[in-house]
Parts: structure tokens; C-alpha cells; sequence
């Protein structure tokens, strides 16, 4: 029986009667050594499926040109951008990426930081699980590893952070619905220990005052897992208040469309009598009908602009803690659910 193999560097060099720096020179096109030189040694790694061993690599050079990104959810639509971002941008500047998810479960989180770590990345890019309680791991991980945290985000972690302007869109959004007329704005929010949540309703709140509108906590629901289905159910127990909203802003666009399959359901006017608005501008958003009112969230420029500020730090050598909080902009995207011509 045939055993597996690897082809190491030092074969190459052996066949070629030339010493292994010079092979690994000649693999890494460095400028010391001839083209001729070059192409034998490329040619016969091609031939013999050479492929050098990044983590060996990383030990010699204390660099391994791989970077970790955790996220909550790969299957999110938003993540996945982010993430498209996050390879486009690596790539041009010649690192690896090792994704994985933490299922938004603390303990994984916290498992996948270590064996990040382990693994010898060079730095890692992490978005924050929904549950997260205590931030020990992260911090321990900050002391050997630079990362920077984007999009879940926590002011209780010293380290480069790069958010979208949370406050700021939902401001916008909310004081849309009211220059449209809507006067009794609802919201469909995550609870309370959510930093992105609590940056929208922040904003929320404050268009109703900059109005001069009563704040109605009847309106104001909350909910762990803000999905397509706790936006029906969300809006069901609006309708089924004595006094309606004439306006829903829901802080993902699941659960905004939740809400508009709910009010088709008892076959209400959408804008008219009740709005709708979202946030993310998901994939979704234009397939819905009315078409979707939505904040876009600029996911690759989130994803490239993380890894921009890890590399900065990566290669910097001065093994400081960089505490910073980069801000992305936004803009809402008016449709159907909110504003008819």
C-alpha cells in the first residue's frame, strides 16, 4: 500500500544541488536569484506538488500570514458580505483567511479564540456572539494576538472596532416614516444586551424627541432572536393594540418582513395605513412586495476596512493595543413600504 507523502523543501533543493534558502527564495520570486534559477525550481515544485507549510513557515519567521475571523452566523447575508471584504481585502495584501462561526454561542467563541491562537494567526477579526456575558477570553487573546472587533461590537473590549453609524441610520430611517406623516412609530428591537440594538433605538428615541413626540413603551417591543417569524408575532400583538401604530421601524430586515407578511394577512394598506421600514438592505429586501424601505450597511467596506486596521497593527511591531472605533456611514434606501409618489 501506498503511503501519503508531502514534498518538502528540502528534496527540491536536494535535486537541484542548490541549498534550501536558495529553493525558498526561488519559490518566494526574491529579487537575489536568477530567473533561470527561479523556473527550475518552480517547475519541479509544480511537478512533485510541492506545497510549502504555512505554519512551519510562521514558526521560522514568527509571521504566518494567516488571519482568523470569527462571526456568529455564516449563513447571515450581511455576514457573508462582510466577509466577501474581509478575503477581497486579505488577499491583495497576501494573507490567508480561517473563518468560523460561533453559532452565537459564548463558549464557542471562547474555544475558537484559543485554537485561533494555537493555530498562530497573526491576528484575528472577531464579531462578537449575540450572548456574550463575559469578555475574559477576548481579553486574555488581546494580550498575545492584535484583533479587532467589527459590526457586534462591546465598549468593554479596548481594541480597534469598526461599527456602521448605527445611531445615526436609525435616526434617519425614523425621521423619514415621520416627514412622511407617521406619527406613532412602533419598533421591533433585540433586548437590552445588544450593542447594535441598543445604538437603534438610541436613535429612535431620539427622532421622537427631536419632534416632539411622545415616546409609547406599548410600541416598543423587544426580542432575543429578531427573525422573520418574532416580526410576525411582534406585529401581531401591535394590531391587535387598541390604538395602531401607523409605522414600523424593525432593526433587521427579517423581521421587517416579517411584519409586512403580517399586515397582509389582515389585508392591511401598506404605506398607508401602516409603514414599514427595515435595516440592512438584505437580499430580500427588493423581492418582498412593497418592496422594502431599508438602511443599507456597506458589509464589504466593513469587511476591508477590519482588515485594513488588523494588518496596520499586525505589522506596526509595537505590540501596543491600538483602542480606536471606526466608523462606516450609511444611507437609507426609500421603497414601497414606507413612501408612495
Amino acid at each position: 500500500m501506498n503511503k501519503r507523502k508531502a514534498t518538502t523543501l528540502k528534496e527540491i533543493a536536494k535535486k537541484l544541488d542548490i541549498s534550501i534558502s536558495t529553493a525558498s527564495r526561488a519559490l518566494n520570486n526574491h529579487p537575489d536569484i536568477s530567473d533561470a534559477t527561479k523556473e527550475k525550481v518552480q517547475q519541479l515544485a509544480e511537478k512533485l506538488h510541492y506545497s510549502p507549510n504555512l505554519f512551519a513557515q510562521g514558526f521560522r519567521t514568527q509571521r504566518s500570514h494567516i488571519l482568523g475571523v470569527i462571526v456568529p452566523n455564516i449563513a447571515h447575508y450581511f455576514t457573508s458580505t462582510i466577509l466577501k471584504g474581509i478575503l477581497k481585502e486579505a488577499e491583495t495584501k497576501g494573507y490567508k483567511v480561517i473563518v468560523s462561526e460561533s453559532n452565537n454561542n459564548e463558549n464557542k467563541q471562547s474555544e475558537m479564540l484559543r485554537t485561533m491562537s494555537q493555530f498562530g494567526v497573526d491576528g484575528i477579526l472577531l464579531a462578537l456572539s449575540r450572548k456574550t456575558t463575559s469578555v475574559d477570553s477576548i481579553l486574555n487573546t488581546l494580550d498575545t494576538v492584535p484583533l479587532v472587533l467589527f459590526d457586534k461590537v462591546s465598549h468593554k473590549i479596548p481594541c480597534t472596532q469598526v461599527v456602521v453609524d448605527e445611531e445615526i441610520a436609525a435616526f434617519n430611517a425614523i425621521e423619514h416614516l415621520i416627514n412622511t406623516g407617521k406619527k406613532r412609530i412602533a419598533i421591533i428591537k433585540e433586548t437590552e444586551n445588544s450593542f447594535n440594538s441598543e445604538k437603534r433605538f438610541a436613535g429612535y428615541l431620539r427622532a421622537l424627541k427631536e419632534h416632539n413626540i411622545e415616546v409609547d413603551k406599548k410600541i416598543i417591543l423587544s426580542t432575543e432572536d429578531v427573525s422573520l417569524y418574532k416580526g410576525r408575532m411582534m406585529t401581531n400583538i401591535l394590531l391587535s393594540l387598541k390604538e395602531r401604530p401607523d409605522a414600523i421601524f424593525a432593526i433587521t430586515d427579517t423581521a421587517a418582513i416579517g411584519a409586512i407578511k403580517a399586515l397582509h394577512k389582515y389585508n392591511i394598506k401598506i404605506p398607508e395605513e401602516i409603514a414599514v421600514v427595515g435595516f440592512s438592505n438584505s437580499i430580500h429586501a427588493t423581492i418582498i412586495q412593497p418592496s422594502l424601505t431599508t438602511v443599507d450597511q456597506p458589509g464589504e467596506k466593513i469587511g476591508k476596512t477590519a482588515v485594513m486596521y488588523l494588518i496596520k497593527e499586525i505589522e506596526s511591531n509595537k505590540n501596543e493595543i491600538t483602542t480606536k472605533t471606526v466608523t462606516v456611514k450609511t444611507h437609507l434606501i426609500v421603497r414601497d413600504s414606507s413612501f408612495k409618489v
